[in-house]
């Protein structure tokens, strides 16, 4: 017994020794110079573009080495969040059938499998199945896939397809010949969208940059002939602009969109002449954003010419030189967004948004009569869902709410009717009457109202409540609301969710967006701190238990946030953050800088150089007790890079006064979106949720 005391006694011994402590980044002086400021970076040596350096690899290696360490007491706490996640997931998952040119198609999870199968029918559901892409035999062997493009030619025969096997967004497109099941040889690297000529046999595909990835470039192939005697039809020189292309609703013609934030331009080519030549439908004019499409004769456009919220006008002309003589379906409102349409037979159906909450409207093209859906739900999602056919009086859409899992209508048109066609299920005990979801108004700093969207239990509500508040407020994304089961996990331990649709989002029009970006960004950081200050003032969460979260500009966000006012939460997980603004947009060469001036502002500029730094999380660091942190990324990330979260802790582990956790995973086969596959994302999720659920009291 004696022997064995000390055998225990010693092997306490040697756990301790083990254990290890938080990596400290070693510090190698590097000054950037610029508008006569010089700026300390002592970290800028974990850049590595190549992911190769093993230095670099080990330190990332030892930061995932410390946190598996300090979460390894939630480990049984993770495993029942991930399990219970994953138990609300029907175990077999089948889209909405749609028919198109004599086929059924559907997309489908079996039971068990991570990835999606693509399939049809031919004339009826009750016909044999034909597989035209099973993503479960394609990603075999890979630690990550991830599906992009799958086009039809026109006469349903020949499928492209593309894959992304890093997570950098970087596609390789293939073809199928969906005759005779052959893959074909033809394979094209870099590429970010396609589409099929009237010809059955000529593609146009855009290519990204080697370097900075931007999709920039446009080439013409036909099926069999050498990649390399591919024909280059277009090359968008200024590097602000995104090249992408598409097929109107007629299929009369392919259009290639150049868009960057502020202004657009769209050049057209007859789908039935694939030899010939693009022509500008209208010339860019900065300021000026318009899309195009094409139905019945005419061709359509969402413009803002004529008011900042967009406009839909209609033009017969190919060629314009004056947008002024576009005639006005839909005038630009102060109070109302135009985010979209469908064009059917005999209906137009816009999707717009008002008062932070989006509508689906439609309009009669003959007699101009209008219908708007009405929901009871305060906060909700509602949007066109995949309506292939337009000779049809049948529309459908998907609607979705905090409470309401996310299910697919079919409405019809002229007499109003509506189906239910499918409702996702949870599986489980759910009810969703057991939760209650709110839209309230902040008043901001400055007296600008900011909408939230909170969901709670209503059994679990006390007004003492832990509450997670997430955001993203950047390049005018509204953030909608929709059911996620994953927080059901949340909920159902007595956490309030809310959704602060702060600036910077376009949730309540074209100027919430404006209003939060280039030199007032700062209305963003300070609309989620005031939010964060009212929803605790109004008692929907305990001061003491207070969590933000956000990812990628909302990692921006966080990082903000805890440096303007780290006192007000107890913990914040920052997923892929973009942190190290200032060097990011004055490096060219990383995928994305050009193309974001117009959102961030370009540092090469003094005066944006100034404000940028102000509020950069990575160079606003201070010595100070910061909240506890989780901070994710991935080693493949193409929009942010890892070494941005990686400084960022660095930084913060060598100045923070405080004992609270940091803790940095970096996901060493993953990219911007995180793991691929149906059921891999959980585990990420359900660490997020155990770093938050160990810090409540």
């Amino acid at each position: 017994m004696l022997i064995l005391s000390h055998l225990q006694q010693a092997e306490k011994i040697m756990n301790l020794k083990l254990k290890l402590s938080a990596p400290q980044a070693l510090k190698k002086n590097h000054i950037h110079e610029i508008h006569g400021d010089l700026r300390q970076d002592d970290y800028f040596w974990l850049r590595d573009d190549h992911r190769q350096n093993q230095q670099v690899i080990d330190y990332l290696e030892q930061e995932n080495a410390f946190t598996e360490q300090e979460m390894s007491p939630l480990a049984p706490l993770q495993t029942e969040l991930y399990d219970e996640m994953v138990a609300r997931q029907e175990p077999e998952l089948e889209s909405v059938p749609y028919f198109k040119q004599g086929f059924w198609y559907t997309v489908r999870f079996a039971e068990g499998k991570d990835y999606m199968v693509y399939s049809r029918r031919k004339e009826s559901m009750a016909a044999s199945e034909q597989i035209l892409v099973d993503c479960n035999e394609r990603a075999q062997g890979l630690s990550y896939y991830q599906l992009g493009d799958v086009t039809l030619s026109s006469n349903s025969m020949l499928m492209a397809f593309s894959e992304d096997v890093v997570g950098r967004r970087q596609y390789t497109l293939g073809f199928k010949n969906l005759e005779t099941g052959e893959i074909l040889n033809d394979l094209i690297e870099d590429v970010s969208d396609v589409v099929w000529a009237n010809d059955n046999q000529t593609v146009f595909y855009v290519k990204q940059h080697p370097e900075t990835l931007l999709p920039y470039q446009v080439y013409r192939h036909r099926l069999g002939d050498r990649i390399k005697d591919d024909v280059l039809v277009y090359e968008e020189l200024d590097d602000t602009f995104y090249v992408s292309l598409d097929k109107t609703r007629s299929e009369q013609y392919l259009v290639i969109a150049i868009d960057s934030t502020t202004t657009s331009e769209c050049l057209v080519l007859d789908a039935d002449q694939p030899m010939g030549e693009f022509v500008s439908f209208l010339p860019r004019l900065r300021g000026h954003e318009y899309s195009i499409d094409h139905f019945q004769e005419q061709f359509y456009i969402r413009t803002n010419n004529s008011g900042k919220n967009f406009a839909l006008k209609t033009s017969t002309l190919l060629i314009n030189h004056n947008a002024d003589a576009w005639v006005t379906i839909i005038e630009a409102r102060n109070d109302v967004l135009l985010e979209g349409y469908e064009l059917m037979k005999e209906w137009l159906i816009v999707e717009e948004r008002q008062d932070g909450l989006p509508l689906l409207r439609q309009i009669n093209h003959q007699t101009g009569e209008s219908k708007t859906l009405t929901f009871s739900d305060p906060v909700y999602t509602v949007f066109s869902h995949f309506n292939p056919e337009a000779n049809t009086a049948k529309f459908r859409y998907q609607y979705t709410s905090f409470t309401t899992p996310s299910s697919v209508y079919e409405l019809d048109l002229n007499s109003g009717e509506t189906i239910l066609l499918k409702q996702s299920q949870v599986m489980g005990e759910f009810d969703s009457h057991d939760y209650k979801s709110e839209r309230v108004w902040v008043t901001a700093r400055d007296g600008v109202q900011v909408p939230v969207s909170l969901v709670y239990s209503k059994k679990l509500f006390n007004h003492e409540n832990p509450i997670l508040i997430y955001a993203y407020g950047s390049y005018g994304h509204s953030l909608d609301i929709g059911f996620d089961s994953s927080n059901l996990s949340l909920l159902d331990r007595g956490f309030v969710y809310a959704i602060a649709h702060i600036r910077g989002g376009e949730e309540l029009g074209r100027s919430w967006y404006e209003e939060g970006k280039l030199l007032k960004k700062q209305n963003t950081f300070n609309d989620f701190i005031d939010v964060t200050k009212s929803l605790i003032s109004t008692g929907y969460g305990s001061e003491e238990k207070v969590f933000a979260m956000g990812g990628s500009a909302g990692g921006l966000l966080m990082g903000a946030i805890i440096n303007q006012a780290p006192e007000l939460y107890k913990g914040v997980v920052a997923v892929v953050p973009f942190v190290d603004i200032v060097s990011t947009m004055l490096d060219e060469s990383i995928p994305l800088t050009t193309g974001e001036y117009d959102e961030w502002g370009n540092p090469n500029e003094k005066n944006y150089y100034h404000y940028m730094l102000s509020y950069s999380p990575y160079d606003q660091v201070k010595a100070v007790d910061y909240p506890n942190m989780l901070v994710t990324t991935g080693l493949h990330d193409s929009q942010v890079q890892y070494w941005e979260p990686a400084k960022w802790v660095a930084k913060l582990r060598a100045l923070k006064t405080d004992h609270n956790q940091l803790l940095l995973y970096t996901d060493m086969e993953a990219g911007h979106g995180g793991k691929s596959g149906r059921f891999k994302h959980f585990e990420d999720t359900a660490r997020e949720f155990a770093f938050i659920l160990s810090l409540v009291k």
